[in-house]
């Protein structure tokens, strides 16, 4: 579940992170044209077990302009290094059949009905498999990322946001398994994401938040109830460390 306050998401900046590693399949607005984007790749196997399939927020159909008020963009992104990982579920209670208009509705009530400005999450992933873009990070780097890899602070765990890429499953996972397709895309965005930051999957983090001072033991990779009192992300927390070995045996 997103960060309920909306000061928690506010931004910050800073150093330069290492340039992606394994592949991924990137598909644009029309969603025709796939862009395979393979710099400095591992290994063959490697780079197939990291592969996923992202759409764009052009893609699933983000409205830009909620973004801004007055000509002014609510939210500006600043970027900080990455130190963790943190998996959700969305919770929303949708029973819509349309994954994009669910992403959509998210973006909608983070933006607007909580006043972050822009979706608390740097990614999504649907029961299909699909990877979809979050928070808004500028036309020039990766997703959710500068030109010299450093992360856009989100809005998905409170007073921990800064350096921390949030990763959300679609749906209520409180009593029932994400599905195969979503969890097996799950592992590769992990592993892609700890490849290109250099971390540890099954290791763990005094994470420090640079803006506030707080530190805080975590897990490299985590769910959100290793940062707060919560039920997210539901079933999948107990197989995080089944998810962690994964990871792990796919990294570089």
């Amino acid at each position: 579940m997103t960060d309920p306050d909306p000061q928690a998401a506010r931004p910050q900046g800073a150093d330069p992170m290492p340039s992606p590693v394994p592949r991924r399949v990137i598909l644009g607005a029309l969603g025709a044209a796939a862009l395979s984007v393979v710099p400095r790749p591992p290994s063959a196997a490697a780079s197939a077990s990291t592969a996923y399939t992202l759409l764009s927020r052009a893609a699933w159909g983000a409205d830009e302009t909620l973004r801004y008020a007055d000509g002014t963009e609510i939210w500006p992104p600043e970027y900080y290094p990455v130190q963790t990982l943190t998996v959700h579920h969305t919770d929303d209670g949708s029973s819509d059949p349309d994954p994009a208009a669910v992403v959509r509705a998210i973006y909608r009530n983070d933006t607007v009905g909580k006043g972050y400005g822009d979706i608390g999450y740097h990614f999504l992933i649907d029961r299909n498999g699909l990877v979809y873009e979050g928070r808004w990070s500028g036309t020039d780097g990766t997703a959710a990322h500068d030109p010299a890899g450093r992360l856009v602070t989100g809005a998905h765990v409170q007073g921990y946001n800064t350096g921390n890429i949030g990763i959300a499953l679609l749906g209520t996972l409180t009593a029932t398994p994400p599905s195969s397709a979503a969890r097996t895309a799950l592992v590769r965005l992990l592993a892609d994401l700890a490849a290109r930051h250099a971390l540890t999957p099954t290791g763990k983090v005094l994470y420090l938040n640079p803006v506030s001072g707080v530190s805080r033991a975590a897990p490299v990779i985590g769910g959100h109830r290793n940062w707060a009192d919560t039920d997210c992300p539901g079933t999948v927390f107990t197989d995080l460390p089944a998810i962690r070995r994964e990871v792990a045996a796919i990294v570089p």
